[in-house]
């Protein structure tokens, strides 16, 4: 997909998410204000309630609205991750927006079982309010959930089951005001506590999930396995050092430490780590983007090593080991093993017909391995330009 496309998509499912969080704002303003007037004309404590927690689905519609417009703006200098983080903070407001209106509703209950006489009585106006909310929120559950699945919104999905819970809230108040009718007068406010109760317990979930994001948490064991295996599946990986993950938003980051051949050049390496990547990014559509570490072994057991050779000090070993021959060196390649080191010196053919010159050149090797503790071992590779 070209990044025109990718950002013309994008675009796209922003404008599903806002034309959802619009839909969902204007039902709970009109569930709002028949709530709570008809809980207070209907004398339901119940129903009043209900319509305060559709006023929290009004508001968690605000903030998806303003989420949406700021996370999902391109990453830019300063957010080189983008933005999603901010769907995330949205979510922990909502969640504390939740535990304040549950806390309200309860207060509002304790202060009728404190005074029975004040208990109300619903008018039966109050079951037909409860049976149009219970439609309207089931309706409204499905199609939010629906354009959650296709926009991978984690906070549209969590507002469509805030969505589900008023309807499950309303059913609540059908019972409650029911009971009352039938010769239960605590059945109202009892009702009024359920709500409360679930209001809570949502947004105690909505806070937990979304501090775990902050804080960078794992993506679930059971989709790392996922992910593992199909790192291995890629032509060229042995093994995984480390494999890292964390979520954003809807989208999931991966850092992949992948042990290849120990032989191979730099380029294959990097070649067989832009195929793990392109592999984790097309197989997971949560997966935005993989860091992948290409690396020569497993060395997260070995012991801690000094600093080894750098390139530089063993070219003017070299020069020092091999003063008479060093203008024959053509190259040579230098691998970092088992906390070692392994030095590949690239000689001309020719330079393997000459017996005497060759035997000097071994006993140098032999002086440089013997004196400089820190090369491990040398290998002598004789090149040809012939085809």
């Amino acid at each position: 997909m070209t990044e025109t496309a990718t950002v013309l998509e994008a675009s796209k499912l922003g404008k599903l998410k806002a034309r959802a969080s619009y839909v969902g704002g204007a039902v709970n303003v009109l569930q709002t204000a028949i709530k709570i007037t008809f809980g207070i004309l209907g004398h339901s404590a119940a129903l009043l309630a209900d319509g305060i927690h559709s006023l929290s689905d009004l508001l968690s519609d605000l903030l998806v609205i303003v989420a949406v417009r700021f996370g999902s703006r391109e990453a830019d200098g300063d957010h080189p991750y983008g933005h999603r983080r901010f769907e995330t903070i949205a979510t922990v407001i909502l969640g504390m927006s939740l535990l304040a209106i549950s806390t309200l509703i309860v207060w509002h209950v304790m202060g009728h079982i404190n005074q029975p006489e004040t208990l109300p009585v619903p008018d039966p106006l109050v079951l037909g309010i409860s049976v149009l909310s219970i439609a309207i929120n089931e309706w409204l559950f499905h199609y939010t959930k629906a354009i959650a699945k296709k926009t991978r919104s984690k906070l549209l999905l969590a507002n469509a089951w805030h969505q589900r819970s008023d309807a499950l809230s309303s059913l609540v108040v059908l019972f409650g005001v029911c009971g009352v009718l039938l010769g239960y007068p605590y059945a109202d406010i009892i009702a009024a506590s359920v709500v409360a109760l679930m209001v809570g317990k949502m947004g105690l979930g909505l806070i937990g999930d979304s501090i775990k994001e902050l804080v960078d948490t794992a993506l679930p064991s059971a989709l790392v396995a996922e992910i593992r295996a199909a790192i291995m599946l890629v032509d060229g990986v042995k093994g995984i050092h480390l494999l890292r993950t964390r979520q954003m938003g809807e989208d999931a980051y991966i850092d992949a430490h992948i042990v290849v051949d120990s032989r191979i050049s730099v380029s294959e390496g990097h070649c067989i780590g832009d195929a793990v990547r392109d592999a984790l990014i097309n197989r997971f559509d949560d997966i935005i983007d993989v860091l992948v570490h290409v690396d020569p072994e497993d060395d997260e057991d070995l012991p801690g090593a000094p600093m080894p050779l750098s390139r530089q000090k063993v070219h003017g070993l070299l020069a020092v080991y091999f003063a008479d021959n060093n203008s024959h060196i053509e190259d040579f390649r230098i691998h970092y093993l088992d906390g070692k080191l392994e030095l590949e010196i690239l000689l001309p053919f020719a330079f393997s017909q000459s017996g005497e010159q060759l035997a000097l050149f071994k006993q140098q090797c032999q002086m440089l391995k013997t004196e400089v503790s820190r090369i491990d071992d040398i290998w002598l590779f004789f090149i040809t330009n012939e085809v």
